[in-house]
């Protein structure tokens, strides 16, 4: 408001400098005479000619009009104008980086607002986020790696592989199915032996109780030395498919079909849940086998007779022992071959489980044969990733 009366003090000031009688003119607006009755330049008032024969009306009225105006025009002007905080966010028109120039508007209203000064001169940093630079190319992934190399080996029917790395830091896993049927599976043959064994454990610990001398030396036979006779009495042990299917659920093999009655071989699986059965053996944590039940298979896995250490074995590089079960079976009507491994190895000193399965061979050799390849191309494509 002191701003306002300043500019209106100013401003009559110069309407009085412009009348010839300042000092009497001075007084005059002092004494506030009234304007003549006609309100103009008409005869001069009966009571006589007032002082250096000039009249007031006309003058005092357009000086108190332009009071009028001049106030109400403050008014508005004060009442428009923003608040300090909000003329610091505006950088005047001309004004130099850091430094808040005003407009001559400015300079005849008011000086400008130290805080205005202060608040464009040490005006906040951006607190913009600054890019963060991402690699231009992303690492293949470890299932198009494994893909690729065991899809050039140019097999014969059908195979598939899945695999994982224990020492990888961070557990990842590649499956690849050459078959074009999203949903495949593929008889277990005897590679089925190992759930059935895992399945038996389940059911004495549940039971809280320990596999007798009789299913021990069933349980060696029919891992070592894959025999059948041994396989189909254990089979009946654990309940059949039914109690294959309980046990399975136990360990997470949500893609296995147990083979009806005793076709116990005619199981049907996939890779993946193959890997989830060699985690449940040869890694502790959320096994629900024990540690004494996981280190039993994993020594009749060891123990393969050498006439059956074929397979996933041929991915071993270290000489550091491997544990594996293979499967193989003719199939009646097709004279084709199934032909399985599954099991760990070690790779350039890191453990790998890895799972192959394959169908529609053209003879027990070259399903091998296959496998074995596929298992070794696996293997040096994953680690290679």
């Amino acid at each position: 408001m002191t701003s306002g009366f300043i500019g209106i003090s100013g401003i009559r000031a110069g309407v009085l400098t412009r009348t010839p009688e300042s000092a009497s003119t001075v007084r005059g607006m002092t004494q506030e005479r009234p304007p003549s009755p006609d309100g103009g330049d008409g005869p001069p008032d009966p009571s006589g000619p007032r002082p250096h024969g000039k009249p007031w009306a006309r003058p005092l009225l357009v000086s108190v009009t332009a009071l009028a105006a001049i106030a109400v025009l403050t008014l508005a002007t004060i009442t428009q104008s923003p608040s300090t905080p909000a003329a610091s966010d505006a950088k005047p028109a001309g004004a130099a980086s850091g430094t808040a120039t005003p407009s001559p508007a400015t300079t005849s209203a008011a000086a400008p607002s130290p805080s205005t000064t202060a608040s464009a001169t040490t005006a906040p940093p951006s607190t913009a986020a600054t890019p963060i630079a991402t690699p231009t190319a992303a690492k293949r992934s470890a299932s198009a790696v494994v893909a690729e190399a065991v899809d050039a080996l140019s097999a014969d029917g059908d195979v598939a592989v899945a695999v994982t790395d224990l020492d990888d830091g961070v557990e990842v896993s590649a499956a690849f199915d050459s078959s074009d049927d999203a949903g495949n599976t593929y008889d277990t043959a005897s590679i089925v032996k190992v759930d059935i064994l895992a399945a038996l454990l389940l059911r004495a610990q549940h039971a809280d109780t320990h596999l007798t001398a009789n299913q021990r030396a069933l349980a060696t036979v029919m891992i070592e030395q894959s025999d059948n006779d041994a396989a189909t009495a254990l089979w009946d042990a654990i309940g059949g498919g039914p109690g294959l299917a309980e046990a399975n659920e136990t360990l997470g093999l949500d893609h296995t079909t147990p083979g009806s009655g005793e076709l116990w071989g005619l199981t049907q699986t996939t890779p993946g849940d193959q890997l989830t059965l060699l985690r449940a053996v040869f890694v502790g944590a959320d096994s629900p086998l024990s540690s004494a039940s996981r280190a039993y298979i994993a020594g009749l896995m060891g123990a393969v007779t050498a006439t059956q250490n074929w397979g996933v074995s041929a991915a071993d590089s270290d000489d550091a022992g491997f544990a594996l079960k293979n499967g193989w079976l003719q199939r009646t009507r097709t004279g084709l071959w199934d032909v399985n491994s599954i099991g760990q190895v070690v790779r350039d000193g890191h453990r790998l489980l890895i799972a192959v399965l394959s169908s529609g061979q053209g003879s027990e050799r070259a399903g091998i044969d296959l496998v074995e390849r596929a298992a070794t191309a696996t293997a040096d494509a994953f680690r290679s990733r």
